[in-house]
């Protein structure tokens, strides 16, 4: 015989126990109501896994809305497949009363489990790029708070060694060449241009290799 499942989420008692009354109408036995916590990132132990253990072919599961099966549309989309075509269980979502794969099947079948996972499909497609944009975009204002902190990023910078002034002073005036200048400092000639720059200095001019 099949029976009937709840499954909800809740972050506090009031939650926990409106979700319970709205499930006094279907008459949903207080066993197979399962519950988890908003907080709760590990699947593997959570009271869903063991739900979907239990779940035959013609059961039916209530939801307490579409969101409890993931935390993006490309999570709700695997776990609705994974109930509406492996399990082969009927799914109504309280909160829309309409979503209801239960709803016209005996005449079209699976019509509403199959529009609703098409239209997740094409929704997960979009939140994917929107959702890498979002994460760009919030790396790079984070990045951007940051270096207005004072925050360095990359490798460290190499010391300079304490008479750099007088090797610096040495290549201006054409004694050593940059290559000399740059071995001496212990670092490449890019880097040696660019802390010659950076300490006020000029780096054109020099024929020498």
């Amino acid at each position: 015989m099949n029976r009937t499942y709840a499954y909800g989420k809740a972050v506090s008692e009031k939650e926990k126990a409106d979700f319970y009354a709205a499930l006094e109408k279907l008459q949903v036995q207080d066993c197979d109501i399962y519950i988890d916590s908003c907080s709760m990132d590990n699947r593997k132990c959570s009271q869903y896994t063991k739900l979907l253990k239990l779940l035959e072919r013609g059961d039916l599961l209530c939801l307490g809305s579409l969101s409890v099966l993931g935390d993006g549309y490309t999570d709700v989309k695997e776990q609705w497949r994974i109930l509406t075509k492996e399990k082969q269980v009927d799914v109504m979502v309280l909160d829309v009363p309409s979503l209801d794969t239960r709803i016209g099947k005996d005449q079209y079948g699976l019509l509403v489990a199959d529009l609703v996972y098409s239209l997740l499909d094409y929704v997960s497609a979009h939140d994917l790029r929107y959702s890498s944009e979002i994460r760009r975009l919030r790396q790079q204002a984070g990045i951007t708070e940051a270096r207005e902190k004072g925050v360095k990023f990359g490798r460290p910078s190499k010391a300079m060694p304490e008479n750099f002034g007088q090797i610096c002073k040495r290549w201006m005036e054409k004694g050593i060449t940059a290559t000399e200048a740059a071995r001496m400092c212990g670092v490449s000639r890019a880097v040696f241009y660019k802390r010659v720059r950076e300490s006020g200095g000029e780096t054109g001019g020099d024929s020498k290799r």
